[in-house]
This record gives structure tokens, sequence and C-alpha cells, in this order.
């Protein structure tokens, strides 16, 4: 674990392949190196004199995430940044597998030498990303990233855990994808930080430009957030095709990212982050002993007796946790 701590703060891609796929491990001996692993990374990081930046980018399937990401991370490249993409594929409900494709999506940010990509299923994580894609944040940050893209699984309005692991939140629109009264719903629509209204292009754009406008009216019905400045959030049109929109987007990022520094809220926000995901853990740890074959067996012999109306689903419940939750 040293020698892969070593490599990995040194910059080297393989050893930061290596030690996502450690990280992404279900073995309870690899379980234990990551931890190793992250702790040992964790003073370098702190110490870091300018973190990554953080950006979570959400939407439904086909409204253009991955094409955009290309676009950006290309542009990105150009002006000499290093950038990782995190992208999370659904997991199928019946064989498990993911078609993990975004590398070839993104053919040409693929061959990037200043650019990092890595597909990981979704394995049925709820919140539209993976269960150690956190983590996997951490490994790109210590490995020298000046910016990782977390693409989510584009699902719907429910897929707000990206908004708890990102210093940044991009939801991407396609024209015509709602009025001012859709931009009103709470959920993920309230978390961004950014609505980008992209495939303003062609046929497209002056539908794309009347939806930008639509939303940004909502959002000036939506309540002011404490950790946004004067003008934000708000909405963009963009044309990841064309590569249209895509400086000015960048320029609002570095803007808000920059402002939430100065006032601290860039600080704030990882802490209460690092809260969030500690609590996450124990609830993890704790739904992972009923999931152990003996818990597993009690399970089911208490279901059965349920199932026959010999013991309430509640009382039920309460011997399951008692017998399988003690310290």
């Amino acid at each position: 674990m040293d020698d892969l701590r070593d490599r990995l703060l040194a910059g080297e891609r393989r050893a930061l392949a290596r030690a996502i796929t450690l990280v992404e491990s279900g073995r309870a001996d690899h379980r234990a190196q990551t931890l190793q692993l992250l702790e040992g990374l964790k003073g370098p990081v702190a110490m870091a004199d300018k973190p990554a930046l953080r950006i979570g980018l959400s939407g439904t399937p086909g409204v253009g995430k991955s094409t955009f990401i290309e676009a950006f991370g290309m542009m990105l490249t150009a002006q000499g940044l290093k950038v990782a993409v995190l992208a999370v594929d659904p997991s199928s409900a019946r064989s498990g597998g993911s078609i993990l494709g975004d590398k070839t999506r993104m053919e040409r940010l693929s061959r990037d030498k200043n650019a990092f990509i890595r597909p990981s299923p979704s394995q049925s994580h709820l919140g539209g990303v993976a269960r150690r894609t956190r983590e996997a944040i951490d490994l790109c940050e210590a490995a020298g990233f000046d910016v990782i893209l977390i693409e989510t699984v584009g699902v719907g309005q429910s897929e707000t855990m990206v908004a708890e692991m990102c210093d940044l939140f991009m939801l991407l629109l396609a024209p015509a994808g709602g009025d001012e009264l859709q931009g009103v719903k709470r959920g993920i629509m309230e978390m961004a930080d950014i609505l980008l209204i992209n495939k303003a292009d062609g046929e497209l754009k002056r539908q794309a430009v009347r939806t930008c406008a639509d939303y940004a009216g909502a959002l000036r019905l939506l309540r002011k957030r404490p950790q946004d400045p004067e003008g934000f959030p708000k909405a963009l049109t963009v044309s990841a095709v064309e590569e249209d929109g895509l400086e000015k987007a960048w320029e609002e990022m570095k803007t808000l990212a920059e402002w939430r520094r100065e006032t601290g809220h860039f600080a704030g926000r990882r802490a209460e982050q690092a809260r969030f995901w500690f609590e996450a853990e124990v609830r993890d740890g704790l739904l992972a002993r009923l999931r152990a074959p003996s818990a597993r067996q009690a399970m089911s012999a208490l279901a059965q007796k349920v199932a026959e109306g010999k013991l309430s689903p509640g009382n039920a419940a309460q011997t399951m946790l008692a017998d399988h939750l003690q310290t």
C-alpha cells in the first residue's frame, strides 16, 4: 500500500486505475487495504495548495452528457488542466451487468494524455452514483488532477446523491424539456448550481433559448441559497456538438467556485460532505451485517413466520435488529 500510495501521489495513471479497482472491490481484505491507502493519502491531499474542483453532472438519458463531457474536457485539457472523468453506468437489475461504454463515447478525450476516464457500474446503488465514487474522487485528487467530472447515471429528479460529493453541481437539460412550472419543482432542480440547456444548435437553437429563459425565470422564484453570490444559480445554453457556450459555462463555474472559496463556503461544504459520508458509511456497515449468511437465514425464518401470520412485521423486525445489530 505504501508503494501504491507513492506512485499515486506521483500521478501514475496505472496506479490510479489499480487503486480505484481496489476501492470498488467487495472483498473484505481489499476493503481493509483501501482504508489503509485512503488514510495514508489524507495528509498529502489535505495539505494541497489548491484542491481539485469537483463538478457533478446530471441529466436525463439522451440529453448529451457524454458528448458535453468530452467537448468540455477537451477544452480544459487544451488549457493545460488535468481532467478526470468518473462516469457511472446503470447496472442491470436482472444480470447485474453494465455496458461501461463511456470510453467509447469519449474517444477523443480518452486518448488525451491529460485526461483520465473511469466508467463504473452503479450496482443498483441509488442516487445516480456508484457506492465508492466518493473514494474514487479522493484518489483522483491525490493523483494531481485539477478538475474531476462526476457523470451520474441519469435517471431523473431523485438523482441527488452526487450533490453530496461535488463542489459544483451542473444539471444538463434538453430544449423543450419543460416550462417555468417544471423548473420550480423541488429535488434535483434546486440543488443545481448551473442549468445547462444542451443541443442549442441547428433547428433546436431557438427552442433552447426559449427553454433557457423559462428556467431562468423559474430560478428567480426559488429561495436564494446562502452559498450563492448574486445571480446564481443560473441557466445557460450550450452546444456540445458545436462546442459553443463551453467557455462561458467554464467562466461561470470558476466565478462561483472562487466566490465560495473566498467566503468560506467551499471548505464548509466539504466538511458537511465528510460528515454526511461518515454517517452513510455507518448505515452501510449496519446493512452489511444483515447481509451475512447467518443474518439472511434468520431473516428468512422470521419472514416465513410473518407470512404465516404468526408474527407481526414490526415485532419480527425488532427481533431481527436485536439479535443481529448488537455491538
